[in-house]
């Protein structure tokens, strides 16, 4: 008897399958099952069907009946049928499993020798590049980056979920803060807070973290390996936020961004005459700077 149909199922979700697919599987004829599709085979076998296992389409149609082929990837059947529409997504599954494949006895030495702080210097590169990839508003560079970026937070918590009582954690951990923290975050789209337009939802979303964080002071939370010009624009807007006082402005005559920009650049060229590093300038202006408005937050407790 030829094959009846063919079952398309998910490789990295054996158990998911949709409607049709199990009108089909319920519909009393043979199920066989190709290697790509064995763990389809196994969760129905557990529950209590019937699969046989083949190795190729044509040991499926040698079988009896009007056999329904489970596999992984269409093939040539009368009928084929997507059982098991994945979620978008589903192939991060794939990242993990491949991340845990090279992490495993027989994978790469070199990823199996890796540690969160071999590792770090990566993240900061991987993102870097990233935002390279948005600035050259180049889409392709954006798949393949970001690709790369989502490879670190993978990487780290497959690290994590190898360490010791206390310091261990793993990628659904990781996914389940984050989805907790967006939902409780936005109490207008999950919550019963009402519409609210962009300014109310940055007020918002600050008041929530304040509550979340418990912060004496805005320089907590604010990154220090960041560039000190993004340093220091991110603690004078908290300290805006919070009341505190900010560095006077400087008097800005230029017209527009780029004016700005090359105002700046300028500027650098002049300190790299005088054999300054403008960088680290900067950066230790922002760190007095830091240092006075964990100042200012202590008394302000007092």
């Amino acid at each position: 008897m030829p094959l009846a149909l063919a079952l398309v199922v998910s490789p990295r979700l054996p158990g998911l399958l949709g409607p049709a697919a199990w009108r089909v599987i319920a519909g009393g004829r043979p199920l066989a099952a190709l290697p790509d599709a064995a763990a389809t085979g196994d969760v129905l076998r557990a529950e209590g069907w019937a699969v046989t296992d083949v190795p190729d389409v044509a040991a499926a149609g040698a079988l009896p009946g009007e056999v329904v082929l489970l596999t992984a990837a269409p093939v040539d059947a009368p009928e084929v049928l997507d059982g098991a529409p994945e979620p978008p997504g589903a192939r991060v599954l794939d990242v993990v499993a491949v991340m845990d494949r090279l992490r495993s006895p027989g994978g790469c030495p070199w990823d199996a020798e890796q540690t969160h702080a071999s590792l770090r210097g990566y993240l900061l590169e991987e993102a870097h590049e990233a935002y390279d990839a948005i600035v050259d508003d180049d889409p392709v560079a954006m798949r393949e980056e970001l690709g790369d970026v989502l490879l670190q937070v993978v990487f780290h918590a497959r690290v994590a979920a190898e360490a010791a009582a206390g310091r261990r954690f793993a990628i659904d951990d990781v996914a389940g803060d984050l989805v907790d923290k967006l939902v409780r975050r936005h109490p207008h789209v999950f919550g019963d807070a009402g519409p609210r337009d962009v300014a109310a939802v940055e007020a918002g979303w600050e008041e929530i973290k304040k509550t979340e964080k418990q912060r004496s002071s805005p320089t907590e939370g604010v990154s220090r390996s960041q560039p000190a010009a993004a340093w220091g624009a991110a603690l004078v807007r908290r300290a805006g936020r919070a009341g505190l006082a900010t560095p006077e402005p400087a008097e800005l005559t230029t017209l527009s961004p780029e004016e700005l920009g090359e105002r700046l650049l300028a500027v650098v060229a002049a300190a790299e005459h005088r054999g300054w590093d403008v960088e680290d300038a900067l950066r230790e202006a922002v760190r007095r700077y830091a240092g006075e408005l964990d100042a200012e937050a202590a008394r302000a407790r007092r």
